[in-house]
């Protein structure tokens, strides 16, 4: 199986895109909701976060983990990498080549929680790329509560989008990283307020693009992943509004079932 974690509801989008590029392979998901957002979290909580769902996905039959989370790819990706050794993947990279492959100005904006944009992590990995791009970056960190409240077509969350995207609208960005996995939700709200002419480009598919790169190229992985076309869910903490938004994501019926870590 594949296993997905997020700290909430965001990794689903990451689930549907691989559903969609990988149809028929089995699939974990692990949402940590009791414990969201983790973006105003420490390094330090975050990566023994995530070190404690990627054990869960593993004893529940995980060959290959995707950390669905901006915040954690951000800061756990390495100390992961250190513990485990089967495949590993975050979100990250595969926005940064998706994004260098589609700008023509090389002027890029990334949005994301407090967490990811003070790491850093997106401008220092375009530049390791494209030394002479330029990237402004924005945190956002009321999108995530919006998104896991349902807040997707409220006046309201327009509004604070609009707020958060205007100063890289002025400084003309032609490519916007949606940095973290929640904001593809957000995406007809996001397009509209950052003009046609700007390149929306979603981390959720481009991971799963790269994963469906390496299973091609890496048939002994493919094989050892079972393909029945069945998905478990498990949260920390279920909600009525996270069970709604989650089918809706997904688009169709999901039995989500509750663990405590």
């Amino acid at each position: 199986m594949i296993g997905v974690f997020d700290s909430g509801i965001g990794g689903l989008t990451v689930v549907r895109a691989i559903m969609d590029t990988l149809p028929g392979y089995d699939m974990i998901y692990f949402g940590d909701t009791a414990r969201t957002p983790y973006g105003n979290k420490s390094s330090k909580t975050v990566i023994e976060y995530s070190l404690q769902n990627t054990e869960f996905l593993i004893k529940q039959g995980a060959k290959m983990i995707v950390m669905a989370c901006n915040t954690a790819s951000s800061v756990a990706t390495e100390a992961l990498k250190e513990r485990f050794s089967l495949p590993i993947y975050e979100v990250i990279t595969p926005a940064v080549n998706y994004s260098l492959k589609m700008t023509k100005k090389s002027i890029i904006g990334v949005i994301g929680t407090r967490a990811t944009i003070a790491s850093g992590i997106y401008e220092k990995k375009i530049k390791e790329r494209k030394p002479d791009a330029k990237v402004y970056s924005a945190a956002c960190p009321l999108l995530v509560p919006l998104v896991e409240e349902g807040w997707l077509k409220k006046p309201e969350t327009r509004m604070i989008v609009k707020k958060y995207l205007h100063p890289l609208k002025m400084k003309q960005i032609d490519t916007l990283i949606l940095g973290c996995t929640h904001y593809p939700l957000l995406i007809p709200i996001i397009e509209h307020k950052i003009g046609k002419r700007v390149r929306v480009i979603s981390s959720s598919t481009a991971v799963a693009e790269q994963i469906k790169a390496f299973l091609a190229a890496s048939p002994e992985s493919d094989r050892e992943l079972s393909k029945n076309g069945h998905t478990d869910f498990f949260v920390s903490d279920i909600t009525s509004q996270f069970e709604k938004t989650a089918k809706s994501v997904i688009r169709q019926h999901i039995d989500l079932k509750h663990v405590n870590l």
